[in-house]
């Protein structure tokens, strides 16, 4: 089942009754001159175990103890966001899977040789759906990333995803004076920053259920990073996100901020349709089988990471 995303950008007092999310909103509750038929009828309810993400983009929400106790039993990933309304934190469960403590185990002890054999496939899946983007949204010639993507080693030991980095990003915006991929960067920068974060919590908690570590990366390894696996896995998924920014672009004619139409198509993320094993499906479900493939290659069953593509 696809997993609700739920975005909160104004004030709301949040909390738990009957394993069910309630929603209320503070005009509503301390108007003493409304009538409490209509205050009963303003309260919203959601099925905890429906909900997948959880955005708190607002200085004024309350959100209960009890609410995100239930929400993290649940394997929901909660984000909050800054005063520039950008994603700042994420909160996931401490234990996602009922064998934990054997999956850490395989995941700490996987082999060198292993990991360096996962980023390649990682990369060569990343720049493959890359190249896509490129032949799809522009008229660049993308022969040589396909190349680049076939020629990547163990452990991308010539730094193919670099190459391919610097020739997609130029290549991607063209049309933007300037524009170069960089986290405080102009426009639509604010965008694929607010996408990827999206999507960094659905891998996170896709790492939590498989039982995996999101802090031991296999390539990424900054000390001060907690989702260096995280960021691993997720590399394959950012074009997709990149897409979705482009086909915003399309439509819209100003996108120096991030308005609460431009969030509510950066939410869909979550939901894009991705092909995985041959077959279509949410990002979200692909995630999942991402996550438990890389387990099975921890484990030795298997040694191929399932990653998405395009077709």
């Amino acid at each position: 089942m696809i997993k609700k995303t739920l975005y909160f950008g104004n004030p709301a007092y949040l909390s738990l009754k009957h394993r069910q999310l309630v929603i209320q909103l503070p005009e509503v509750v301390k108007n003493d001159t409304l009538p409490e038929t209509f205050k009963a009828e303003a309260v919203k309810t959601i099925p905890v175990e429906d909900i997948g993400v959880v955005i708190l983009d607002n200085k004024r929400i309350t959100i209960t103890h009890g609410l995100i106790e239930a929400l993290l039993a649940n394997n929901c990933a909660l984000i909050t966001c800054n005063s520039r309304r950008m994603p700042v934190g994420l909160m996931l469960p401490l234990d996602g899977n009922t064998t934990q403590s054997e999956r850490f185990r395989n995941q700490i002890n996987a082999s060198l040789p292993l990991k360096k054999q996962l980023w390649q496939q990682t990369v060569e899946a990343k720049i493959q759906n890359q190249a896509y983007v490129l032949e799809a949204k522009t008229e660049v010639i993308v022969k040589n990333m396909r190349k680049w993507a076939n020629d990547v080693k163990s452990g991308d030991s010539d730094n193919y995803e670099a190459r391919a980095a610097v020739y997609y990003w130029a290549n991607l915006f063209s049309e933007i004076d300037g524009f170069a991929r960089h986290r405080d960067g102009t426009p639509p920068n604010n965008l694929l920053n607010y996408g990827y974060a999206i999507l960094r919590a659905v891998v996170a908690r896709s790492l939590v259920a498989s039982g995996l570590l999101p802090t031991l990366g296999i390539h990424h390894r900054n000390k001060y990073n907690a989702y260096c696996l995280a960021d691993d896995i997720m590399e394959p998924y950012r074009p997709f996100v990149d897409k979705l920014v482009f086909e915003i672009m399309e439509c819209e004619t100003d996108i120096s901020e991030l308005t609460q139409e431009i969030k509510a198509r950066l939410l869909n993320i979550p939901v894009l349709d991705v092909f995985i094993n041959n077959q279509r499906s949410p990002l979200m479900i692909a995630v999942g089988q991402t996550t438990a493939s890389l387990y099975k290659c921890f484990s030795g069953e298997i040694r191929k990471i399932k990653y998405p593509s395009f077709r």
